[in-house]
């Protein structure tokens, strides 16, 4: 039987990502690494010791064994064994590294020297709804090793070590797979309200999941994106009024409820001309729309593109033709391309 959607597993579902391989950072004494911004999504754990991590510029906040991390910086982000100790370039260092795990100082710290050791792997984004995703993620999130997110990654830390620590067969696959576990589990528990460095509810989509009700309007927005929904029936369906949920889903999500589920069917849309050989009167249908006219007229006003063109555009025509959404924080790796009744109140 085929399970329900949720908001959180269509997005995904629909992301065209790239996880990259895992690799480990060990250290000895006193350390500081700062990292130019890349172009992906970091995440990592610590599986030993401590470490203090800075994103953007922003002062930096205390991690310990167990706790995981996601970063989407903008600028930079830094990592260290204490505060006082100059940052070096992570570039150089890194580059200069035969072994998927960076060694730095003394192989064997002396008695007072702490050990840290950190794992981590990247997610590209490949496709246009990444800015959906994105735009409402902060610089940084650390997962705490006493949450139910970090609980749930915990047992996989032994793997993801094992990984990075000897070449075995099929451990590009492992690595990939792990790194998506970890990158699922980090939006979970930005979902969840993880620790954001300055305490702050996250704005946009991914912090209206959060929200009991407009969490529940979005899950039945996703779920029966075809049903030709009012913002009276929706607000009805969450026990609100047509006033205070229309007021409320924007002050969260950022839009109206109806520009959301018309600008979601038509990114939905988009992926099935792109990834089928559907017609386009049939996609048309499938997302709710009584006639491909309609359905053109909507596709174009948002992609910019009419849905024939769109089907075979480049990425790059794609994703800079998008409009009404926020701007993704990270470009889109353009030089790959995927593989692979009315919206009217």
């Amino acid at each position: 039987m085929k399970s329900p959607a949720d908001p959180l597993s269509d997005v995904l579902a629909s992301l065209n990502v790239r996880a990259g391989s895992l690799s480990g950072l060990e250290a000895w004494g006193s350390w500081a690494l700062r990292f130019a911004v890349h172009e992906h999504i970091k995440i990592g754990a610590v599986l030993d010791g401590s470490c203090w991590l800075g994103a953007d510029g922003a002062a930096p906040v205390r991690l310990e064994a167990g706790d995981c991390f996601l970063l989407a910086v903008r600028e930079s982000f830094t990592v260290s064994g204490d505060l006082d100790t100059p940052y070096r370039s992570a570039e150089e260092i890194y580059q200069a590294s035969d072994s998927r795990i960076v060694r730095l100082g003394q192989t064997r710290g002396t008695a007072d020297q702490e050990r840290t050791l950190i794992v981590g792997g990247s997610v590209d984004f490949l496709d246009a709804t990444v800015a959906l995703l994105l735009g409402g993620l902060p610089p940084m999130v650390a997962i705490r090793a006493g949450t139910a997110q970090a609980k749930a990654i915990q047992p996989l830390l032994a793997v993801f070590l094992d990984e990075v620590s000897a070449a075995r067969p099929g451990s590009s696959v492992m690595s990939e797979r792990l790194t998506e576990i970890l990158f699922i589990q980090a939006l979970r528990a930005v979902v969840a309200g993880a620790d954001t460095p300055d305490g702050t509810a996250l704005p946009g989509w991914l912090g209206a999941l959060g929200d009991p009700r407009i969490g529940r309007a979005l899950l039945l927005m996703h779920q029966q994106a075809g049903r030709p929904w009012t913002v009276a029936t929706l607000g009805a369906q969450v026990g609100m009024s047509r006033a205070s949920f229309a007021a409320r889903f924007k002050e969260l999500v950022g839009l109206p409820p109806l520009d959301y589920l018309q600008r979601w069917r038509i990114l939905a849309a988009g992926r099935e001309l792109r990834r089928s050989e559907r017609t386009v009167a049939s996609v048309a249908a499938a997302w709710g729309y009584s006639s491909e006219s309609a359905f053109s007229t909507a596709f174009k006003r948002i992609t910019g593109l009419s849905p024939a063109p769109y089907r075979s555009a480049p990425l790059a025509e794609v994703t800079a033709r998008l409009h009404g959404w926020p701007a993704a924080p990270f470009r889109l790796l353009a030089a790959l391309d995927e593989r692979a009744s009315s919206p009217d109140a």
